[in-house]
């Protein structure tokens, strides 16, 4: 599976996931203290906020929840498949995830709540977007599962039985990414508050503008 992988969805995949980790890392230290990109932790939050009788923070976390649900939603629509092809239609959804970080970006800046909402619907949308690819499980905005792979991968290779080194290192790749984005986001809010979300503004833009020239290149040579 990783061995059918082209080099555009390996490193594209290492750079969407730095770029959620700085937008979560960016969301969760500041002031709504929730995160973007992690609906398990955000569950959890919602389910102990109802157990206390926490309407108001009950509320304002299942909005969150639907939101990443809506960006999902706007994947689907766009893109139409989880099985990562060629096609223009990615550069669209990159273009719409820029956007709506960009009025995520407009309304924390005004300490509006409304901001974290649309930070979470990016993420959705960026999690739906980048999906399967020849069997591969490609995902961006969250590591659970892929350490759990990780973790039994290596049991495995403790055991003598053998594994896939590659996807071992590819996974370890988008590990370290999202740990290094939300290593950059945080600090980045400590000196310039969630003006560090242009950081992921720039990223996700040069993203499209670096797959669509991928396409073209790749059309000139096909004729």
């Amino acid at each position: 599976m990783i061995n059918k992988l082209p080099k555009w969805i390996l490193w594209g995949g290492c750079v969407l996931a730095f770029n959620a980790g700085c937008i979560n890392s960016t969301a969760l230290v500041g002031f709504t203290h929730l995160s973007a990109s992690h609906v398990t932790g955000n569950v959890t939050l919602f389910a102990t906020a109802l157990a206390e009788q926490h309407y108001q923070q009950m509320a304002m976390v299942c909005i969150v929840l639907l939101s990443f649900l809506s960006g999902a939603v706007i994947s689907g629509f766009v893109v139409g498949s989880t099985a990562l092809k060629e096609g223009k239609r990615y550069g669209k959804a990159l273009l719409i995830e820029a956007s709506l970080l960009i009025i995520s970006l407009i309304l924390f800046s005004y300490q509006s709540f409304w901001g974290q909402v649309f930070a979470a619907m990016a993420c959705g949308l960026q999690n739906s977007m980048v999906a399967t690819y020849s069997g591969a499980v490609i995902r961006t905005t969250h590591l659970t599962g892929l350490t759990s792979d990780m973790g039994s991968a290596l049991g495995n290779w403790l055991a003598g039985r053998s594994i896939n080194k590659k996807m071992f290192v590819f996974q370890a790749m988008i590990w370290y990414s999202f740990c290094g984005g939300g290593v950059l986001g945080a600090l980045g809010y400590i000196h310039y508050k969630y003006m560090t979300l242009m950081l992921p503004i720039v990223i996700v833009l040069s993203s499209a503008l670096a797959y669509q020239t991928y396409l073209l290149t790749r059309k000139k040579t096909a004729k």
